[in-house]
């Protein structure tokens, strides 16, 4: 799979090693850094180490990370510690995942967070195709299509099933534009259910026109939060371009790199990156999708980083110095450290992986 490392000068062997040094510094328990844990009953789990807690996110990811490294073992303990202790198996939410469990596994919510249940679904169907079925709980494509199933036809529903649009929280009525995966969808609808299949087809179209409407025409910008008509939601809702915003420029890029450039989502990653060209991690700040400057600096700069040069997957002209300069900034900034690196460190794989031409599409 194309690696633009490699087309901007860096050796085969440097990239290799940037992935393995990445995948220690997550999940290497000898590592300092680590936020993967091992624990009894051939378990695991990842730990959101600003929070003190773990989240269907970050277990999900952790299943993503482990099936685009070949890693069945720590798949495996990650898919059974979050079945074991996250998994709903009654009342409104039943059949879906409480998005957040301290780490002795007792729940801190009853209610699931839908961008965790998209990337359970996209990795087990993974992992179906990786290694074949397992049984019970890792009968992998059979779990996948219930999680999918229970999104769109249970009474909590993730999707707004009227217009194709994915939800903030279940039932509620706006989005969250970092939450839109239509390349995810193009692969559910082929794994889902027959019933199912022309959903999963018009939710990849639909979620492309919408992150054309919720990133700004004039900064590529897109609000944590937003309507389903695109527009943000209040600045005090959520409303500007926080750290959930970072992901939509990883997303485009991925979807890209699996499914071919759609001109409107190149536009957007050109001018993602053109907004951040110059700009150090020092300068990283809360914005306005306009552009304008917020008084906080960024919570979370090295996944900004990252989430910025993942975008030059899909821009048209890959020889512009701006998109040149985006990926030797990420290529230069070290992994983080410290009790904020869980999400940092998390955008910052995916992004390696991305650009080195090891996130693959299995199906």
């Amino acid at each position: 799979m194309k690696s633009i490392f490699e087309e901007f000068g860096y050796s085969k062997f440097d990239v290799e090693n940037k992935v393995i040094e990445c995948w220690n510094n997550i999940f290497d328990q000898n590592n300092k850094n680590h936020f993967y844990h091992e624990v009894d009953n051939q378990m695991g789990f990842m730990e959101d180490t600003g929070n003190n807690d773990a989240r269907t996110e970050g277990m999900s990811y952790g299943m993503m990370m482990a099936v685009q490294m070949n890693r069945k073992d720590i798949f495996g303990r990650i898919w059974k510690w979050a079945r074991t202790y996250m998994y709903l198996k009654d009342g409104f939410n039943a059949g879906f995942f409480s998005w957040s469990n301290k780490t002795d596994g007792s729940r801190n919510s009853d209610g699931p967070a839908p961008d965790g249940e998209e990337y359970f679904a996209l990795g087990l169907f993974f992992a179906a195709e990786k290694w074949g079925e397992g049984e019970g709980i890792f009968e992998y494509s059979e779990e996948a299509r219930k999680i999918l199933k229970t999104a769109i036809h249970g009474p909590s529903l993730m999707w707004n099933t009227e217009n194709y649009l994915i939800r903030f929280v279940c039932n509620c009525p706006f989005s969250d534009p970092s939450y839109h995966l239509p390349h995810f969808y193009e692969v559910f609808a082929k794994r889902c259910y027959p019933e199912d299949r022309e959903f999963w087809v018009k939710a990849a179209k639909e979620s492309r026109k919408y992150l054309k409407k919720a990133c700004n025409a004039e900064t590529g910008l897109a609000a944590e939060y937003a309507e389903f008509d695109g527009s943000p939601l209040s600045v005090e809702h959520h409303g500007t371009f926080f750290s959930d915003s970072y992901r939509v420029a990883a997303n485009i890029g991925l979807d890209a790199l699996w499914f071919g450039k759609n001109a409107d989502l190149s536009d957007i990653a050109e001018k993602i990156i053109k907004f951040f060209d110059g700009k150090t991690e020092n300068d990283m700040k809360d914005y306005l999708v306009t552009g304008k400057e917020l008084k906080k600096k960024a919570r979370h700069p090295i996944g900004l980083i990252a989430t910025v040069a993942e975008a030059a997957l899909a821009v048209d002209d890959i020889g512009n110095p701006s998109v040149k300069r985006a990926v030797e900034r990420l290529w230069n900034t070290p992994m983080r450290e410290g009790k904020r690196r869980y999400y940092d460190n998390c955008l910052y794989f995916f992004a390696i992986l991305a650009l080195s031409g090891h996130y693959q599409n299995f199906i």
